[in-house]
């Protein structure tokens, strides 16, 4: 039945993908509803060739994966997609002088960002180099006190510890002064990186970042945590051919962090990170690491983990530490080795959430209320909002909330009362590349420091540069803006009812994931259903049942839909009269359900 409802729709619109699906013209979002076109023959040819069942074939075709290409997306390996370390500049070079730090016990130190991809990066590090015999020393900065990447006090207080030999994680890259102090100092740094950069490299012994001018690996999607574990692959193979392995280490065993680190990072999930996410899962599953499986029964994650459970329920958890407290908390969950050290620190991590949940909500009013404004004043374009004493910690995800919102790339800043500085964070749309025009923005003075890449950056500003920075930004992106549609779609990939939504079907489009970035979960539009029993739940998510005109219903949910157009819209549907909702189908596993429930995303009026 689901199967029939899949493939009946898609063909009876074959012929005119550019219709709006259901007559959704703009939704309660502002979106125009697009059905995700799938080549019949296509289809077919998958269907045939690997034996899959029309609705996976349709949602491959529809994702552009070609027969040829169906077998390796399907069952992503290492083995298939992991290059050579000599694919990737300095790696070698970084992998045989970390293999010489460790044949001679030389002192180690390790500073990584405060963010998932960092504080992965760095727990990857530190653990591969204890199992060798050494004790590095690593240091986590402070957001507050110490801002984004290595610093001058981080860099001293490891020589004065006796370190030689420095690696970054997820920064670096531009930390060219803080790098040349580091050589004066005497150390020799490993800088793993993967944020863009310019063509002058930091002085350091080995620059392992894809997006490097000089690098052709094509390799520039991968996130700090999946390069790192490049390096402890190369390192462990480097060790061996010199014939020196005091314990052979288990890389293997950290792809949970380098799963939950690329889905953080907001990483497309193609080629290696596929192949990373779905082992990392597996790994995941098993939990064998304390801190991630006290922190998922701290947010009662009872499902088996997936995308969303490392994206939406490991990773702000993770990521609260470093906005709110210190991510060295963070740090030290992931490294727990005992399971009562880890429910104590996991229980400290979901307060820390808790917090950093109503500071983002407070700034985020008064943040809709000034872009409001300067959309009508100014018309389309980068949204550019800031004010005083606006926590560091919670910029990133304001400007993440401004742009689904009003679906334009959006910079939120704090302007610190004393010093009249002003520094914050950038999220970006598809097709403007934000990191890009920071970095321009830097090299041209119209900004102190700032670094990124195409849909996320940061940067610091006097604040008096605040207009002229973001009319700067403005002209610089002018031709990517024109190409962002004043009504965003939303891609739909079939229509079906609550009775057709099965557990059965979901299982099998999940042989198609793992979804994320770059390989979006299918998304489903349900045309003409009534919404019934409308609450809500939590301190922001809207519930409800949906239910079919031949009687069927499906359990769904918006998450942080309170006070937003979904949410409104939602709570305004519980007239009796028919919608059409989309969404996500997610496994509802509470309480021993084995069901299924929306992950609802939209919704518009019927007829």
């Amino acid at each position: 039945m689901a199967e029939m409802a899949v493939q009946a729709v898609a063909a009876a619109v074959d012929g005119d993908a550019a219709e709006p699906l259901l007559g959704v013209e703009r939704s309660a979002t502002g979106r125009r509803w697009l059905l995700r076109r799938a080549d019949d023959r296509a289809v077919m040819a998958l269907a045939q060739r690997h034996d899959l069942p029309d609705a996976l074939a349709r949602l491959l075709a529809a994702r552009g994966i070609s027969p040829e290409e169906a077998a390796a997306h399907l069952d992503p390996s290492l083995r298939t997609w992991m290059p050579p370390p000599s694919a990737v500049c300095d790696l070698e070079k970084a992998a045989a002088r970390l293999a010489d730090a460790i044949i001679v016990n030389e002192p180690v130190g390790i500073i990584g960002d405060y963010d998932v991809d960092g504080v992965s990066s760095a727990v990857m590090l530190s653990e591969f180099l204890e199992e060798q015999g050494l004790t590095p020393r690593v240091h986590i900065p402070h957001r507050v006190a110490e801002g984004y990447g290595p610093s001058v006090r981080a860099v001293d207080a490891l020589a004065d510890s006796g370190v030689r030999l420095l690696v970054t994680l997820d920064c670096g890259a531009m930390a060219h002064e803080v790098l040349e102090h580091a050589a004066e100092r005497g150390l020799e740094t490993i800088v793993v990186d993967h944020h863009q950069m310019g063509t002058a490299l930091p002085r350091a012994h080995a620059v392992v970042n894809p997006n490097r001018a000089d690098d052709d690996s094509g390799l520039g999607h991968l996130c700090a945590g999946g390069l790192a574990f490049m390096l402890l692959a190369a390192t462990a193979r480097e060790l061996e051919r010199r014939g020196h392995v005091r314990e052979r280490p288990d890389v293997l065993r950290h792809l949970d962090l380098v799963a939950l680190a690329t889905v953080c990072d907001v990483m497309p999930l193609k080629g290696l990170n596929r192949a990373y996410v779905r082992q990392g899962l597996r790994v995941l599953a098993r939990r064998a690491r304390p801190g991630l499986a006290a922190l998922m029964d701290a947010a009662r994650a009872g499902r088996a983990p997936d995308s969303y459970t490392l994206g939406f329920v490991l990773g702000p958890r993770i990521n609260a530490a470093g906005r709110i407290g210190h991510a060295k908390d963070a740090f030290d969950l992931l490294r727990a080795r005992d399971m009562a050290t880890a429910q104590r620190l996991a229980a400290g991590l979901e307060h820390m959430n808790r917090e950093r949940q109503v500071l983002e909500q407070a700034l985020l009013e008064a943040a809709i209320a000034q872009a409001e404004e300067q959309l009508e004043r100014r018309g389309r374009g980068i949204i550019c909002v800031h004010g005083e004493d606006w926590h560091p910690g919670v910029l990133g995800l304001v400007a993440a909330r401004l742009k689904e919102r009003f679906h334009l790339p959006a910079i939120a800043l704090g302007v610190d009362a004393l010093t009249g500085q002003a520094s914050g964070s950038a999220r970006s749309v598809a097709g403007v590349d934000i990191g890009r025009a920071v970095a321009r923005a830097v090299a041209e003075g119209v900004l102190t420091k700032g670094g990124g890449h195409a849909m996320a950056a940061g940067m610091a500003l006097p604040a008096e540069g605040i207009p002229a920075f973001h009319d700067f930004m403005n002209t610089v992106l002018e031709d990517e803006l024109a190409t962002v549609p004043a009504f965003p779609h939303l891609r739909v990939d079939a229509v079906l009812t609550a009775s057709g939504a099965t557990r059965a079907l979901l299982e099998k489009l999940e042989a198609a994931g793992p979804f994320g970035a770059g390989n979006p979960a299918p998304v489903f539009a349900f045309a003409a259903h009534r919404v019934q029993w409308v609450d809500i739940v939590g301190e922001r998510h809207i519930r409800c049942t949906l239910k079919s005109g031949d009687g069927g219903t499906l359990r769904a949910i918006a998450f942080r839909a309170v006070d937003t157009p979904l949410g409104e819209a939602l709570l305004n549907a519980r007239d009796g009269r028919p919608w059409h909702v989309a969404g996500r189908l997610q496994r509802d596993d509470f309480n021993g359900r084995n069901g299924v429930q929306l992950h609802m995303s939209d919704i518009a009026e019927h007829g």
